[in-house]
């Protein structure tokens, strides 16, 4: 028996027959879903190791083919190759963040360093990319996508470095191995230390203010880990009401600093370390590249292109918002003395709690106002239904699917002419093998096989929105009703998709575009014709008031200074460190203090706080030197919704140009390109200035 026969079977000792490896079996599912019934953790090793053999195979039989290299007979099997190991690393990736384990967290660290050094093995195929070359120099007669991914293909091999002397490839292989290895743990710290924190109240009193709902949930963790009173942690739908509603202001202090000194403290989970290792070795790798900083070389495939627009993007709006910021931040400061004296020092984790007031009595608005209205389901079915609306696609739950844990939900998604488009996974609510936050990701990718099929796309939305009590069900906030439409946006991104290769499908697209589908589906959850179509009481199942929404909608620009240059201090912190010419040997929390300043409004901490260490999106993620996309894509988001408010919200001939010129194309064309397809124009900043009440920008 050989190493691949015996890594498909392993022996069942409970019925003495021979299973076999369901990642080396074609998937007997609906759809061809991944079998996460039939999958234990025993299987991710073996099959990720002839998952490897498999693709060493697939890339000999490339590299020794006698024939002239064409296309056809090189860059068709080169992008299809390894499509066993592609199958298995995304399952355990996305389990790794969404369901994860003590087996698979060792795994990882165990598998990482073996992953790595197989995939920096085929980048530094010499004889590969010669064949791959020949292609390139033969400028063969391609189709538009073709030549794309001839160009992607020859460019990810040329820009790793294939070209460089032995030296410092050799050095480039030991720093992909180094990252891949201390990124992974430093979002595993991450998570560990975020589930450490447990806060356990008995004394009623000290939660004074805290909304209904909030002090339900509380009472129910805290019955699941066997004690009275009330207990919190450090997840979303927990903490911030604390921060929000709270009147006892030590306690607020104490949640404040539990969250902003994640990873800094003297034990095991400390990332501090791991923040200079992971900067400074990408600076290293960059040096080796030929560029002189990170962000020079990761902009390359950017929107933006280079560092000297994005500082000045940056730069740009924060001159517009700053005043705005002040005069917000002034009017708390105001209404906190107001309320507790002229001698009242505010602090950070006073902000949120006296805004809140404020807003309340400004605008006779709170976000727990809105609770009722926002039951789970009827927003799902209100987002749902928008995507018909918009779209004529349609959602069916779907049991039959297997799914990789009970919270979660599949649907299939079929087009307008009920032909099949995709299956869509659903994973609402926090738990402590989930990491913070709110992401989409796929499970299987679109892309057109070798036999003319369209291979459509498993989606995956995962969130930490708020959980149904024993008393209630799920009730939303707005701001987490926007969350699930972020990353709705991102799905139908990949569910619509028609590219013929997976590595430009969906939202394989630049990082500074990526965000443009998801925030622009963010603009529907302040309009009122949207919200009639799903926001009913969850008990007498009356309509959300026009006059409630009147006030969302007035209270909208409430603090949009503030919360733009908080997204600005995030952007700084980003490009700071990734613009470092020289290795960051400095204190990564004075570091960090002094490259957002400029972006601080307000009273700060003399407490030891730190950003960095949690910062899993530019440590860990795809935005190391990218966190400005967000921004930049606000621009895009609010001029492309302009058109449909052009034209009315629900106008199927915008949607069906939204649909054709920009979720369907994925990287198959410049976003620049793409955009002016939908647009007709470049995009403008001011529908962005108009939405958020600034009212002029040089």
């Amino acid at each position: 028996m050989n190493f691949a026969q015996k890594a498909m079977e392993t022996f069942s000792t409970d019925n003495n027959q021979i299973r076999k490896n369901p990642f080396l079996e074609p998937n007997n599912t609906p759809h061809g879903t991944m079998p996460f019934d039939l999958i234990q953790e025993s299987d991710y090793k073996p099959a990720l190791l002839e998952g490897m053999a498999l693709e060493d195979k697939e890339i000999d039989n490339i590299v020794n083919n006698q024939a002239t290299p064409t296309f056809d007979n090189t860059i068709i099997p080169f992008v299809h190759s390894g499509e066993t190991l592609g199958k298995v690393e995304t399952t355990m990736g996305n389990l790794l963040t969404a369901c994860t384990s003590d087996y698979l967290e060792k795994l990882a660290q165990e598998i990482t360093p073996m992953l790595t050094e197989h995939s920096t093995r085929i980048l530094y195929n010499e004889k590969l990319f010669a064949r791959i070359k020949h292609v390139k120099d033969s400028k063969p007669e391609l189709d538009h996508e073709d030549q794309v991914l001839l160009d992607k293909i020859y460019d990810s091999f040329v820009e790793r470095g294939i070209n460089l002397p032995k030296k410092k490839k050799e050095r480039l292989k030991e720093i992909t191995k180094e990252l891949s290895l201390s990124t992974l743990l430093f979002s595993q710290n991450v998570l560990k230390d975020t589930n450490r924190f447990k806060l356990h109240i008995s004394n009623k009193e000290d939660l004074d203010g805290l909304p209904e709902l909030q002090m339900e949930q509380a009472a129910n963790l805290a019955r699941e880990k066997g004690l009275d009173g009330w207990c919190f942690t450090l997840d979303q739908p927990s903490y911030f009401p604390i921060l929000t509603y709270c009147k006892n202001r030590s306690l607020r202090r104490k949640v404040y600093l539990a969250h902003n000194t994640l990873c800094i403290k003297k034990n095991k989970f400390n990332n501090l370390n791991l923040v200079r290792k992971i900067v400074n070795l990408r600076l290293e790798a960059s040096h080796i590249y030929g560029y002189k900083t990170y962000a020079q070389k990761a902009l390359k495939h950017r929107m933006a292109r280079n560092t000297v627009t994005v500082n000045k993007f940056i730069n740009k709006l924060l001159e517009a918002y700053k005043p705005t910021a002040i005069s917000d931040y002034g009017k708390i400061i105001d209404y906190a003395r107001h309320t507790e004296g002229a001698s009242f020092r505010m602090m950070p984790w006073d902000t949120g709690f006296y805004s809140h007031k404020l807003q309340l009595e400004t605008f006779n608005y709170d976000a727990e106002m809105l609770r009722p209205y926002f039951e789970l389901s009827r927003v799902i079915g209100g987002v749902f239904g928008l995507a018909n609306k918009l779209y004529g696609i349609s959602f069916r739950r779907n049991d039959s699917i297997p799914v990789y844990h009970k919270d979660v939900i599949a649907y299939e998604v079929f087009d307008e002419d009920g032909k099949y488009l995709a299956v869509l996974y659903t994973d609402f609510h926090p738990r402590p093998n989930k990491k913070s936050g709110a992401w989409m990701t796929s499970y299987q990718g679109q892309w057109i096989d070798i036999n003319g099929k369209n291979i459509r796309p498993h989606v995956s939305l995962c969130m930490n929105l708020t959980k149904p009590t024993e008393t209630k069900p799920a009730l939303l906030t707005l701001g987490e009703v926007a969350t699930f439409m972020h990353e709705f946006g991102h799905g139908l991104h990949e569910i619509f998709s028609q590219c013929k290769y997976e590595c430009l499908s969906g939202t394989n697209v630049f990082w500074d575009f990526v965000e443009l589908p998801s925030q622009f589906m963010e603009n529907f959850a302040y309009e009122k014709e949207f919200l009639h179509t799903f926001a009913f009481h969850y008990e007498t199942g009356e309509p959300i008031p026009d006059e409630l929404i009147d006030r969302v909608i007035s209270s909208r620009h409430f603090n949009t200074g503030i919360a733009c240059l908080r997204q600005l201090s995030f952007c700084m912190l980003d490009m700071a460190y990734y613009t470092l010419t020289s290795p960051l040997k400095t204190d990564v929390m004075e570091f960090e203090k002094k490259a957002w300043e400029t972006a601080m409004v307000g009273t700060q901490t003399k407490a030891k706080t730190c950003m960095t260490t949690q910062f899993n999106h530019i440590m860990t993620g795809g935005y190391a030197a990218g966190y400005y996309c967000y921004k930049w894509a606000e621009v895009l988001d609010a001029d492309a919704f302009a058109a449909f408010k052009e034209k009315g919200i629900f106008d199927k001939e915008t949607a069906s140009r939204f649909r054709h010129e920009i979720l369907e194309r994925g990287n198959t064309e410049h976003p620049a390109i793409l955009y002016k397809n939908f647009r007709h124009r470049a995009p403008s900043i001011k529908a962005m200035l108009k939405r958020d009440g600034v009212k002029s920008i040089k």
